[in-house]
């Protein structure tokens, strides 16, 4: 039964990796390849040198990540490291041999970037879910965090990302393409957080009043989310409260609001943004 378990979730992983990949792959070789962006990472030098000497880009990726992983090895672990070397051969395989088949994006330059930025930003974020990577600069980002484990991965990141771009703008004398380069890498972050931690995002609301019950009825009524009251004391006046709990999305939350305001003048709330919520009338993980 463990052997079967174990072989799933590999099978799951490779699928994700192959998804993730595919992505990348066509980001990269359909859309910044033609639009000569400097890219991020490892694939960003790639890019430089198919540029100057029309190396395969994937065969560089995995030439320039040799070196590094076998210094970075002991630093990263044994499985990380299979993962992230899987997924890169993956990844490298898809950018030299499938992306090619599919047409090349000849439009608009920054429509170019924000295809770049989403479907590289996807594709990322699909494979991090599964705690694997491409390489490169991340085998750099996790050896460094080892090494130092206060410094902000983001620092990092940003300091690796910003000087091959830097570096690739220079060498082409393209000060568009830089920009460029900066927006996708935004983008890259953005839809990153976004897929891994804002697809499940909902909000969550904390009513204070003295109608407790009324409230959760109400709020059952005008959007059929359960609710739960939470035992509170005024800090000012040392009054017993109810607080009321909800989660709910935010068109549901405009209503729980107007609701409850006719319900109670006095009532105080306070939404705030939730990234995930597990459990009935929202994601549930098996």
């Amino acid at each position: 039964m463990e052997w079967f378990k174990d072989k799933k979730r590999v099978s799951g992983d490779i699928l994700w990796e192959c998804i993730g990949s595919f992505l990348i792959a066509i980001a990269l070789y359909n859309f910044a390849l033609n639009a000569k962006f400097p890219m991020t990472g490892f694939s960003g030098i790639a890019l430089i040198f198919y540029r100057l000497f029309q190396a395969p880009i994937g065969i560089t990726t995995i030439i320039l990540n040799i070196p590094v992983a076998f210094l970075c090895y002991r630093l990263i672990g044994k499985d990380f490291m299979i993962r992230s070397v899987r997924c890169m051969v993956i990844s490298s395989l898809m950018i030299d041999y499938l992306a090619p088949l599919l047409p090349l994006y000849n439009g608009n330059r920054m429509l170019s970037a924000l295809v770049t930025g989403t479907l590289g930003g996807i594709g990322y974020a699909v494979i991090y879910m599964r705690n694997s990577s491409t390489g490169g600069a991340d085998f750099i980002i996790m050896a460094m965090k080892a090494i130092r484990p206060h410094m902000k991965l983001g620092t990092i990141a940003f300091l690796t990302d910003i000087g091959i771009i830097l570096v690739g703008g220079i060498i082409f004398k393209d000060m568009d393409g830089i920009i460029y380069g900066m927006i996708i890498n935004f983008l890259f972050a953005v839809v990153v957080d976004r897929v891994m931690c804002g697809l499940n995002s909902s909000k969550i609301a904390l009513i204070i009043t003295e109608r407790g019950e009324e409230v959760c009825d109400l709020i059952d009524e005008c959007c059929g989310r359960g609710s739960t009251i939470l035992d509170g004391r005024g800090g000012y006046r040392k009054r017993n409260k109810q607080v009321v709990m909800v989660a709910c999305n935010s068109k549901e939350m405009y209503q729980v609001e107007k609701s409850v305001k006719k319900l109670d003048e006095d009532v105080f709330i306070i939404v705030m943004d939730a990234n995930e919520i597990h459990g009935e009338g929202f994601r549930v993980i098996g």
